[in-house]
């Protein structure tokens, strides 16, 4: 049976499948400060539902990496069942979780003795005053605790997930990489992104990624890595010391505005209500939640999914000229709703 082919001959092995759409925190680039409409318990996949997909994903499909995301991943009392469930079919398939942390030094445990290979948790600062200004939430403690719990657990690597915004957290790359190497995680930063609830993202107001390269590179040396980057989404640099030539460690960029990579995605995403999402930044979905509850069979969800990614567009935005350009047209969903 066919993969999850389109029609540029990408073929998706990836999956993000997100579980929930609620988070504890409210950062600036994801969520209003206040208000939102969650979604409701019976419209999200339920445990045995995101367990028959991930197996389909596999079986039919092809899949052979699962990030659970969400929201926060962490919020749903059933994570480590989802977890359990998937890896109990499919243990040669490599489980990962990006989260905000604030649960996991409590859940930890049971989550790598449910299956979970590996975690990436979203941090953006090591400032206490910045943490609470970019989330809104007092919280950084938790977050620390729980990365230290996820590295007792013998996870690795640990990767941290970073966004710059301009006039709060713009001028603490170097600052954030050099904490990354004291305690043994990898760290990547992301492009900002139109996925934000008060669409208010500006392209002229995002930190770039010549920029983050740039300020590391007053203090360090960085060069390419020598590793092939393949369809992963972060270009990695080797990062040494300009007095030795000691190389410290790398640093990923995730360019997604500035310097896409459209032409080398391989991923696929489920939303919390289990709509098929072709692209981050996609107008259109396709609808699985009746084919999972209407006694549809394994190869019928599976058909509906090849559609889905046949008609996955040749890049993201809508526009030659790319994202915030003019022409874009942010998509409904935030980030949080569509799932990292």
């Amino acid at each position: 049976m066919s993969g999850l082919i389109d029609q540029f001959g990408r073929t998706a092995t990836d999956l993000r499948m997100s579980l929930i759409d609620k988070c504890n925190l409210r950062c600036q680039y994801c969520m209003p400060a206040e208000g939102l409409d969650w979604m409701k318990k019976d419209d999200m996949i339920a445990a045995h539902e995101a367990i028959r997909l991930a197996d389909i994903a596999v079986r039919l499909l092809g899949v052979d990496e699962i990030r659970f995301t969400g929201g926060e991943p962490l919020v749903r009392a059933d994570l480590v069942d989802i977890i359990g469930g998937v890896h109990a079919l499919h243990p040669e398939v490599d489980l990962s979780l990006t989260t905000n942390g604030i649960n996991l030094e409590r859940k930890i445990d049971a989550l790598v003795e449910a299956g979970l290979s590996r975690i990436n948790v979203s941090l953006d600062t090591v400032c206490p005053e910045t943490f609470a200004k970019i989330t809104r939430r007092d919280r950084l403690t938790k977050v620390l605790s729980g990365l230290h719990a996820a590295k007792a657990a013998g996870l690795d690597p640990i990767k941290i997930n970073a966004v710059l915004l301009r006039g709060i957290n713009d001028q603490e790359a170097t600052e954030l990489l050099t904490w990354t190497f004291k305690h043994g995680y990898k760290l990547r930063f992301i492009e900002q992104m139109p996925l934000d609830a008060d669409q208010s993202w500006k392209r002229a107001n995002m930190v770039t990624a010549a920029e983050i390269r740039d300020q590391i590179s007053q203090t360090y040396t960085l060069s390419p890595h020598e590793e092939e980057r393949g369809s992963a989404p972060a270009e990695r640099f080797n990062v040494s010391d300009p007095t030795t030539n000691e190389v410290l460690g790398t640093v990923g960029i995730i360019a997604s505005v500035t310097e896409p990579f459209c032409a080398d995605c391989t991923r696929t995403r489920i939303t919390a209500d289990a709509k098929i999402r072709s692209c981050l930044f996609s107008h259109t979905e396709t609808d699985l939640m009746d084919l999972l509850r209407d006694g549809s069979s394994d190869e019928a969800i599976a058909d509906a999914w090849r559609q889905a990614m046949w008609h996955k567009p040749k890049a993201h935005g809508q526009t030659k000229t790319g994202l915030g350009m003019p022409g874009f047209v942010q998509p409904e969903r935030s980030m949080s709703a569509i799932g990292g």
